[in-house]
């Protein structure tokens, strides 16, 4: 890893004295007001999880509780962006709004992850959360402070519900080198999809680092690391190739890697995971057919989460699992279509099945467990028009497992998605 690390750097600081851009980014900045943006960005989900076999929800207390969970959210984002000041040091802010509204949902039918759960045991009927930063670039180097999204392979928000994650800290981004580009980063709060305070996750500190480096126009590779205080140290590898192989035909080949181990209080338990998946894409005229291998090794499941929700870059992380638990084994085939190449733009088609076996469940005497799922998803964006950009999107999951799986981990579930987007761009 030490090695590797090295050698992209070295690789990239020598193709830096040809490839160095002839204008920064701040040296083309308009200003702080004029390269200002104003979005709003709307979603609204309705999710239903319903468990089979007559297992509970494990919402409600009460005497007959219900097997599913089921609640219809609406989220709204106001994301206000400013350009940055002229000079050799830029200065802008960022600030955002996230609201929650619930439309629909119960005692003993909440916890789908939208909204938090009143003392009633119901979802909450709204919430808001306001935050912003300061941001500051020099050439091609930002430097942000305060409540930001990420999308770092070790320290990524998650935005699989209403609203999106947020974290606190400080992020370095640096682009000085073309295809190049370097980062790092000290997060000390994380609020969840369903809290507003600014630490609901339990996060210590993180501090993360990471290069990631285009070789090619095809071919990429990244390194990052991460030190999350008192729960684990993580360090992950990429490398991606694309090979075209004739008109609207192409090869991808991607190959994602994590290597986690506990740390100081061991705050996530103990920890002790290597993971790795392997990807092969093929990809002709409006079809693309995906096969994927996925393999966790170490006395451990993957951990994540108080480092993000979203932090889990693997092939095989779906809809409802991410089969990744101890030594477990997992294979993927996925078909994707695009409707444009017939007539239809803005309509897609995405299925998958995924199987994972030789799972330690971590129960003494257990049998190895099993795991399947299959996903169908269809979404249409709406292409002109008033609606220009307005989505819909049926996702539906199908999971099911063998019982030492449904007893260390989850009763069989069908997970059902309607999502409704629309984003509005003002500014």
């Amino acid at each position: 890893m030490q090695v590797m690390k090295w050698s992209v750097i070295a690789l990239a600081v020598a193709a830096g004295s040809t490839q160095m851009a002839f204008a920064s980014s701040q040296s083309e900045s308009k200003g702080f007001l004029e390269d200002s943006t104003f979005n709003i960005f709307n979603r609204i989900l309705y999710q239903n999880r319903d468990f089979r076999n007559g297992a509970s929800n494990g919402a409600s207390s009460s005497a007959n509780p219900a097997g599913y969970r089921e609640e219809t959210g609406l989220g709204i984002r106001l994301l206000a962006e400013s350009g940055f000041t002229q000079g050799t040091v830029g200065v802008g802010v960022d600030a955002h709004s996230l609201s929650s509204i619930k439309i629909d949902g119960g005692r003993g039918r909440n916890g789908t992850g939208q909204f938090a759960t009143t003392d009633d045991g119901r979802g909450d009927d709204t919430q808001t959360e306001v935050g912003g930063a300061i941001k500051f670039r020099v050439s091609d180097t930002v430097l942000k402070y305060g409540n930001q999204m990420t999308g770092s392979p070790v320290f990524a928000t998650d935005d699989s519900r209403i609203l999106p994650e947020v974290a606190t800290g400080t992020l370095l981004t640096s682009n000085e080198i073309e295809g190049l580009e370097l980062t790092a980063g000290r997060f000390t709060g994380l609020s969840s999809q369903v809290r507003t305070s600014r630490d609901s996750l339990g996060l210590t500190e993180a501090n993360i680092v990471g290069a990631s480096y285009s070789f090619t126009d095809n071919f990429s590779g990244a390194i990052h690391a991460s030190d999350v205080e008192d729960h684990f140290k993580k360090q992950y590898i990429n490398l991606n190739y694309n090979l075209p192989l004739a008109e609207e035909q192409a090869l991808n080949f991607d190959l994602n890697g994590y290597r986690t181990n506990d740390d100081g209080q061991k705050l996530s338990g103990e920890v002790d995971n290597k993971i790795w998946s392997l990807a092969a894409a093929y990809s002709f005229g409006a079809h693309t057919v995906t096969l994927a291998h996925q393999r966790s090794s170490g006395d451990t499941a993957y951990a994540y989460g108080v480092d993000g929700g979203g932090t889990i870059f693997l092939a095989n992380s779906v809809q409802f699992s991410d089969f990744d638990r101890a030594d477990e084994n997992s294979w993927q085939v996925r078909y994707d279509l695009n409707m444009a190449s017939y007539g239809i733009p803005g309509l897609s088609f995405m299925s998958r099945y995924i199987r994972g076996n030789g799972i330690d469940t971590g129960v003494a005497g257990a049998d190895e467990g099993q795991e399947h799922e299959f996903d169908f998803e269809t979404k249409y964006v709406i292409q002109e028009g008033a609606a220009k950009d307005l989505s819909f999107r049926v996702r539906s999951a199908i999971w099911r497992a063998n019982s030492a799986m449904n007893d260390a981990y989850s009763a069989d579930v069908n997970d059902f998605r309607l999502i409704v987007e629309y984003p509005l761009s003002v500014l």
